[in-house]
């Protein structure tokens, strides 16, 4: 090989490992650009119950901290969260936040109703 194509192929290599560090880099960012993520799957904002027990089942992801009414909750390894939870009769607010490790905080916030007896 003659050095203008040993020249080309260093420069090649080094440009394509360039491109994987960037590309692994921005992968493992997301996390981080993201910040936390809560979805609830129920009970969905607006619902009108007829008894005073409800349960709150969502996922979150990306987090240090997960607080359901400013009280600790805990999810499984894949994210997942199921609480139980008292409603008063009448309008209920039901506040879910969540911190992740570099602090980035998000908060999600249910409006339920309580029929009363």
């Amino acid at each position: 090989m003659n050095r203008n194509a040993i020249s080309i192929l260093r420069t090649s290599l080094i440009s394509l490992l360039v491109i994987v560090i960037a590309g692994y880099s921005l992968f493992q960012a997301q996390k981080l650009i993201r910040g936390p993520v809560i979805d609830i799957y129920t009970p969905e904002n607006g619902a009108t119950y007829n008894q005073t027990l409800i349960e709150i089942e969502g996922r979150a992801r990306n987090i240090a901290y997960l607080n359901l009414n400013d009280r600790p909750i805990f999810t499984d390894k894949n994210g997942y969260f199921s609480e139980k939870l008292l409603l008063s009769p009448g309008y209920n607010i039901i506040k879910l936040d969540a911190r992740d490790k570099f602090k980035n905080y998000t908060e999600k916030r249910l409006e339920i109703i309580l029929k009363e007896y």
